[in-house]
């Protein structure tokens, strides 16, 4: 009888614990973000940079996220606003150095390690004072999501491709100037046209 109950319990706490365990990863990584304080400047340039579908994507990601006091530090490092950084034709780069196509848990790290970003160029792991990726430190890692894995840092990553003044410049089509000329040609020619004329009938007089 004593077994009987012992094992319904058993029966009972697991029923309790297996619905916990199911929704313990359910949010995705921007979930995470956006239900965070600390991450608004982040969330507000993935935004911008049209990111949040690809990190609410099946994933796994690993993404090495900076706060709102790392984002404010790079600000003033750079002289420039939140809204210009927004406004930054790079910033789409920026972020993107600041995911990786693969799980990896701290554990997962090793000293030395270069790991290769989704904007195209590589981070690297120095695990020689705590964690570090490149110049940042990663102050809470592996804050997990349902499709990857979080780890907050107190440093904006740059890659070395930014450039803090890069403006985008519209190209003038080949035949945008190109065409004054034959314009101005034609005008030019026609005026000729018409002294020759008025000349001609003077004479003619």
């Amino acid at each position: 009888m004593k077994k009987l109950v012992s094992l319904m319990i058993i029966a009972m706490l697991m029923l309790m614990v297996t619905p916990v365990l199911a929704d313990e990863h359910e949010e995705t990584i921007v979930d995470i973000a956006v239900a965070s304080d600390d991450f608004n400047t982040l969330v507000a340039a993935l935004t911008e940079a049209d990111l949040v579908d690809i990190l609410e994507g099946e994933g796994p990601f690993t993404v090495f996220a900076p706060t709102d006091a790392a984002f404010e530090e790079l600000l003033d490092e750079l002289g420039i606003e939140a809204e210009d950084l927004l406004a930054h034709p790079q910033l789409n780069q920026v972020l993107r150095f600041h995911v990786v196509e693969s799980l990896a848990m701290s554990g997962d790290l090793e000293d030395g390690m270069v790991i290769p970003t989704l904007e195209g160029e590589s981070v690297v792991v120095d695990l020689s004072d705590g964690v570090k990726i490149n110049e940042s430190t990663v102050t809470d890692p592996d804050i997990e999501a349902a499709n990857g894995v979080i780890h907050v840092i107190d440093k904006v990553l740059v890659p070395v491709s930014f450039d803090p003044d890069y403006e985008e410049h519209e190209e003038v089509p080949a035949t945008g100037t190109s065409s004054v000329y034959p314009i101005a040609a034609l005008i030019v020619v026609g005026l000729g046209s018409l002294i020759a004329g008025k000349q001609l009938l003077k004479q003619n007089k």
